[in-house]
């Protein structure tokens, strides 16, 4: 305990004190002199006791930060009684509940991104293999011309699919890393409909699909043109591609003093039950998926809707069609 300077000063002052107070009042009065000498050391004793007290405390939290270096957090020292050291040990238990939770978010994003770096080389594996074959194929002196045609289509089509993969990854890790600055303007529902179904009225007319816009021409919200564009894109090509030929898409939108809210549905083959709590997440591919989806379209919709204070939503029925809600929630001060 006297390796602390403190206390080693402390000691002396007492003792100086003592002595000199001793000295002076037994030359007046012996008798006042004892009782001095026994309050000097009784006061003396209980301002001991105290500091070492306190030190014995600092010294138990020193051990409880070398602890949480080194990534134990369990020991819970939080304290109830009054005195700036119980404030201290409550803060330092804040901090620690803090850093626990930090570490455990940070393992689970280790986790996702392990899985995420093997989904992904999954997803790439495939058209390299289709792609190594067919160039294989390609060297063949022997081969006809309309193979080769086709082989050449064939590998167009598969970096087409590349290219849109990295690119719809690198959209989303933008998004999870928090770098997209989404604009924050009045946005038409109307234009921001006919801007997202425009690219994709080619492949509804192949398929003899109708589409039904329907909505209050002055239902708007704030946030970022564009970008909603592509979720909502990205969500009626996914309607598109579970209708059967000559079905029906139905947009409709309509504004509410607390949302505005975009519709989108399909009288398609539906979504299985057991699908439905996973269709959002990415690589996900639910029983009717098509054989060239990666099931990353929808997982981008949603991280598009919800960086922009707002919530995209599904329910469905099999062999009756899907509806998909997309939410976006008016701040108090609008």
């Amino acid at each position: 305990m006297f390796r602390n300077r403190e206390i080693r000063h402390f000691t002396i002052i007492v003792f100086l004190i003592f002595a000199a107070g001793t000295v002076s009042i037994s030359v007046l009065n012996p008798v006042a002199g004892v009782i001095a000498s026994m309050t000097f050391l009784l006061i003396i004793g209980c301002s001991f006791y105290y500091t070492l007290k306190r030190y014995k405390e600092i010294k138990e939290l020193s051990g409880y930060l070398r602890m949480i270096s080194n990534g134990d957090y369990t020991l819970d020292i939080r304290d109830n009684r009054e005195g700036e050291l119980s404030i201290l040990k409550n803060e330092i238990y804040k901090v620690t509940l803090m850093l626990s939770k930090q570490g455990q978010l940070l393992k689970k994003e280790k986790e996702q991104l392990a899985d995420a770096l093997s989904d992904i080389s999954h997803q790439l594996k495939t058209p390299l293999t289709s792609m190594t074959v067919m160039v294989d194929l390609l060297s063949n002196d022997n081969l006809t011309k309309e193979k080769r045609i086709e082989f050449t289509k064939n590998i167009e089509a598969q970096l087409e699919r590349m290219e849109w993969l990295l690119t719809s990854l690198l959209k989303l890790s933008k998004i999870d890393a928090g770098t997209v600055t989404f604009k924050k303007d009045k946005v038409l529902v109307s234009q921001l409909i006919q801007k997202a179904v425009n690219p994709l009225l080619i492949p509804m007319e192949i398929k003899e699909q109708q589409l039904i816009i329907e909505g209050e021409e002055r239902a708007a919200f704030t946030g970022d043109m564009n970008w909603t564009a592509e979720a909502i894109l990205n969500i009626v090509k996914n309607c598109i591609e579970h209708t059967p030929k000559g079905g029906t898409i139905c947009v409709r939108f309509y504004e509410n003093p607390l949302y505005t809210e975009i519709k989108i549905s399909d009288n398609g083959m539906g979504i299985d039950k057991e699908d439905l709590p996973y269709i959002f997440k990415r690589f996900y591919k639910g029983k009717n998926a098509s054989k060239d989806s990666v099931g990353i379209g929808l997982a981008m919709a949603k991280s598009i809707v919800t960086s922009q204070n707002g919530d995209l939503s599904v329910t469905s029925r099999k062999n009756q069609g899907t509806e998909f809600s997309m939410k976006f929630y008016k701040k108090l001060s609008d």
